[in-house]
């Protein structure tokens, strides 16, 4: 068994350390990374606003005083992506950042309609609408926020700048180096945007979100596909290989933009059209203890096994496992490379996510509004800000549970085995 686990690592190990080392991969998770702290105040106003004791009135009230922080915030999503691509990018170049991410910016306002349509159907010119800047521009802002970085530094590299002489203030001097990389980039784009517009009379937005946002957010939506994202997720991380990260540099634009569909419906008082979002992966997979939902498992080690080893271990990785952090299990148990405990470390998320899936469909329990929920928030809190409903954190109690009667079997016979076999 040891040999077949170390002919599979050898074969697996380098395809995942060049996805995880990725320049536009990387570039990809730094920039919502950086949206990050922005996107957690909006949720902490949608959460204030639509307590669930509040009446429709109250509600009412709070969102005409403070719903500009949720619209200043997670509805311009896509402003602070399009921004952050173009800075990680130019900077992993060793291109001057703030100047790439705000060319990048701009290109992808080049491609945006500034057209309103009103109730009525009359297109009012002028206007910028917030859809634009958050869930349906996310695809659009991103492949924008590339290939305008990408142009950017390539003649930024060439030398194509206009140089200032010696003693010119440094802000200064940068900004004319900038001038022709940025002119050219922009102009470039303006042509796109002209091309589509004269020629299809159609913009990029409504291509890009009909040929490409909503089939991968559709697909990225589906239970098969999220349980095959999880099953990569335990299969990297059995490896000892950052399995979130990794996965998660793929699937987060899907999972963000699917979370923003959900927050814009639940704003309006519609129907909540997705089950699968970020803040599901994080509620109901991380937030039961880390990857592998592993706050049973430490639990069940600290208490319930004999070897002093285990339990040292458990009860060292309990504190730190309430707030979602399990690094202590993966590796003090060790979870990496024990064939012993694979299949529960495999099996147990699949089984739960599934469970998870199964009871939002059916609509006992509520699916994730879209606020988003720091991931080390302790579990049954995360549960009921996520659905805004206590039904949420019964279900990650249940899922706790689950867990741990997947895996006790297979930790009493790692108990019974010779701690020098693992």
């Amino acid at each position: 068994m040891n040999g077949f686990m170390d002919k599979l690592s050898e074969k697996i190990m380098p395809l995942a350390n060049l996805l995880g080392q990725n320049r536009y991969l990387t570039v990809l998770r730094d920039a919502f990374m950086l949206s990050f702290p922005l996107t957690m105040f909006g949720s902490i106003v949608v959460v204030i606003n639509n307590l669930p004791f509040f009446n429709d009135a109250t509600k009412g009230t709070l969102s005409t005083l403070f719903g500009n922080g949720q619209n200043a915030t997670m509805s311009i999503m896509s402003v602070f992506v399009t921004f952050g691509i173009g800075y990680y990018l130019s900077k992993s170049y060793d291109v001057e950042g703030i100047f790439g991410g705000a060319v990048s910016f701009a290109s992808f306002l080049i491609l945006t309609p500034f057209v309103m349509t009103t109730a009525s159907g009359e297109e009012v010119s002028g206007v910028l609408t917030l859809d634009r800047l958050g869930a349906k521009g996310m695809f659009i802002g991103m492949i924008a926020a590339f290939l305008a970085a990408e142009i950017y530094c390539r003649i930024t590299k060439r030398g194509w700048q206009i140089k200032m002489p010696d003693g010119v203030p440094p802000a200064v001097t940068k900004s004319f180096a900038a001038l022709i990389p940025a002119v050219v980039t922009l102009t470039v784009f303006l042509f796109i945007n002209g091309l589509v517009t004269g020629i299809f009379n159609t913009n990029l937005h409504d291509v890009v979100y009909e040929v490409i946002q909503k089939p991968l957010t559709g697909l990225g939506s589906s239970l098969p596909a999220t349980l095959l994202a999880l099953f990569f997720v335990q299969f990297l991380w059995f490896f000892g290989l950052h399995g979130q990260i990794i996965v998660n540099s793929v699937m987060d634009p899907i999972w963000n933009t699917l979370m923003l569909d959900n927050l814009e419906a639940y704003q309006a008082g519609k129907e909540l059209p997705h089950i699968i979002t970020k803040p599901f992966m994080e509620t109901f997979t991380v937030g039961l203890g880390g990857s592998g939902m592993t706050l049973a498992v430490v639990l069940i080690m600290a208490f319930f096994l004999k070897k002093k080893q285990y339990r040292d271990v458990g009860r060292l990785a309990l504190a730190p496992g309430i707030f979602n952090v399990n690094e202590p299990a993966i590796f003090g148990l060790p979870i990496v490379l024990n064939a012993t405990i694979l299949i529960p470390w495999v099996i147990a998320p699949l089984v739960v996510t599934t469970l998870n899936y199964l009871v939002m469909a059916a609509g006992i329990v509520p699916p994730p509004t879209g606020v988003s929920v720091p991931w080390t928030v302790p579990i049954i809190a995360s549960g009921i800000l996520a659905t805004n409903s206590w039904l949420g954190g019964l279900l990650q109690v249940i899922d706790f549970i689950i867990v741990g009667l997947i895996w006790y079997p297979f930790l009493k016979v790692l108990d019974k085995q010779p701690v020098t076999d693992i």
